[in-house]
């Protein structure tokens, strides 16, 4: 097991060194050895898993083997978060205020929208109740529409379409209407029309790689526009980068309207919609920064967490950010003119159990009162951000596959999965709330997903763009048509079986492989293996 440790800890610094502009002959003959040592992982973990771990395909027949622990306690969706003080008191609402599109949707995904994950006490995973155990109507109905959902996914279709045009890595992505907006390391913000594939418009003014983009909502567009003498219905993208700046973007014209200098290199930023807005921010150096929408001034700037602050995002008066070390912070937005966030909670990387130091790059989706964080490794963590409770929900099947990105849409949660000992790449879809493994999606020579966005059409189909080498669009086709699907369906029975559980000590192995073994075994090679980690970072090769 040392051995298939260490193995994966060379590969991932790979893949980090393979994404840097310019490397050192050192690093060069690193990677020549790419192949060498896949092989030599592949054949380990052949040893390890046996014959009877063959992943299962779609129509195989397998028996659903899918067993979650689920809290009897409904679940606060983000569409109708209750304010900061229901919030704080826990308090939820019980009836769904969201658009009966949705509603169904997430009778689809799971039935009663019962919470998954650990207890609130923070021992054992709460039981499924007697009831469900004993087949009640509402709980064979619950079972029947997951099967049903479950088999829509696997007749699922896509085409993919290739968007050419940035000539670096692409570290970001959103989408606002039949718009696809992607930052690159190359410095640049594109524009893409997504119907026709073409760059509609290319926004340059950074002098240091973009780092993250937002998409403020469109009543807070129209209060800029109105504010610029333009039109009502323009669009504003914010973009964050290594040089220090946020720049506000009018998509209709292609210009930046403003410009916010922010003193530290801008590595995450969301838009929070609360009172007049505010622009958050997170630094290089764990700084969180809230800018006014109104003015643009600084009203605050905490030293919140101790390494890069690589994830940032709002769910109703809430914001969440993630840090490279690992720690996720919770805040309360009271809207004040100055010091606007509250600090409510802090879960640091022993919460979380995803210590990797500066190299780390975790990346959070919340949830009612979960918190989906994607780390770089084999499972996805979903915190319970009220009491730190930790659960683990596989997203690979073998410790060779990691995590860079999480995302929800339209009941759905989707984990971006990439195999270290192969280089395979696909995403996988877990129904919501109760977390059900739906289905893995995959297409020849997939390159490693680093940014995801998600939106639906008017009639329902899934619209996706994903970022990293690449940047692809991803339209849903109908399950009847005779277009040929770009994609391949492929269900894994061997995650079907994993349970959703609290975080206990088995993941201890899995938790220090990458950064708590030596380059080589030997006392010796410690600062070597340091130095690669620190070079072949993937926030540090953005920011270069």
């Amino acid at each position: 097991m040392g051995e298939v440790r260490k193995l994966q800890k060379k590969l991932r610094q790979i893949e980090n060194l393979e994404i840097k502009i310019s490397l050192t002959p050192e690093e060069k003959f690193k990677i020549s050895r790419k192949a060498e040592l896949r092989s030599r992982l592949a054949e380990l973990q052949l040893q390890l898993s046996g014959p009877q771990q063959t992943p299962g395909i779609v129509g195989d027949g397998n028996k659903e083997k899918m067993k979650r622990r689920v809290d009897d306690a409904p679940e606060t969706l983000p569409s109708q978060t209750p304010p900061a003080s229901k919030i704080l008191k826990g308090e939820t609402e019980s009836n769904a205020t969201g658009a009966p599109a949705l509603a169904a949707r997430q009778r689809a995904a799971g039935g009663n929208a019962a919470e998954t994950g650990g207890p609130q006490d923070g021992t054992e995973p709460s039981k499924v109740s007697p009831q469900s155990r004993d087949g009640s109507p509402e709980q064979l109905q619950q079972q029947e529409e997951f099967s049903s959902l479950k088999a829509s996914w696997e007749k699922a279709r896509f085409r993919l379409r290739l968007l050419e045009g940035h000539n670096d890595i692409v570290t970001s992505v959103v989408a606002v209407d039949n718009l696809v907006v992607s930052g690159s390391r190359d410095t640049t913000v594109k524009v893409w029309h997504v119907p026709t594939a073409t760059e509609q418009k290319n926004l340059g003014g950074h002098t240091g790689g973009v780092t993250c983009l937002s998409a403020p909502p469109p009543e807070y567009c129209r209060r800029l526009a109105w504010s610029l003498s333009l039109s009502e219905k323009e669009r504003f993208i914010l973009s964050g980068s290594a040089d220090c700046y946020v720049k506000i973007w009018a998509l209709s014209i292609g210009q930046c309207v403003k410009s916010i200098y922010t003193f530290n290199a801008v590595t995450a930023l969301c838009f929070a919609p609360e009172g007049d807005g505010y622009i958050i921010t997170g630094s290089d150096g764990g700084k969180v920064q809230a800018w006014s929408w109104h003015t643009f001034q600084n009203c605050q700037s905490v030293n919140a967490h101790q390494e890069a602050v690589t994830s940032i995002q709002s769910q109703g008066p809430l914001v969440f950010s993630g840090s490279a070390e690992g720690g996720v912070s919770v805040w309360e937005n009271r809207c004040s003119e100055r010091d606007p966030l509250k600090l409510l909670h802090h879960w640091s990387s022993q919460v979380t159990g995803l210590s990797g130091g500066p190299d780390g790059r975790l990346k959070l989706s919340p949830r009612g009162d979960r918190v989906f964080l994607a780390y770089g490794r084999a499972c996805l963590k979903i915190l319970h951000w009220r009491t730190g409770v930790i659960s683990r929900l596989t997203n690979h099947s073998s410790i060779t596959g990691v995590t860079d990105c999480v995302h929800q849409t339209g009941g759905l949660l989707i984990g971006s999965c990439y195999d270290l000992a192969n280089g395979d790449s696909s995403l996988n879809l877990f129904s919501l709330p109760q977390c059900r493994y739906l289905a893995s999606l995959t297409w020849p020579d997939a390159p490693r997903i680093l940014c995801f966005a998600a939106w639906t059409t008017g009639s329902g189909d899934h619209r996706w763009v994903i970022g990293g080498r690449d940047l692809i669009v991803w339209e849903q086709l109908p399950s009847s048509g005779k277009q040929r699907s770009d994609v391949t369906v492929k269900r894994d029975s061997r995650m079907d079986s994993t349970l959703l559980e609290s975080e206990g000590d088995t993941e201890e192995d899995e938790e220090s492989d990458d950064y708590g073994d030596n380059e080589d075994g030997g006392g010796g090679a410690r600062p070597e293996a340091a130095e690669d980690g620190a070079s072949g970072s993937w926030l540090r090769c953005v920011l270069q």
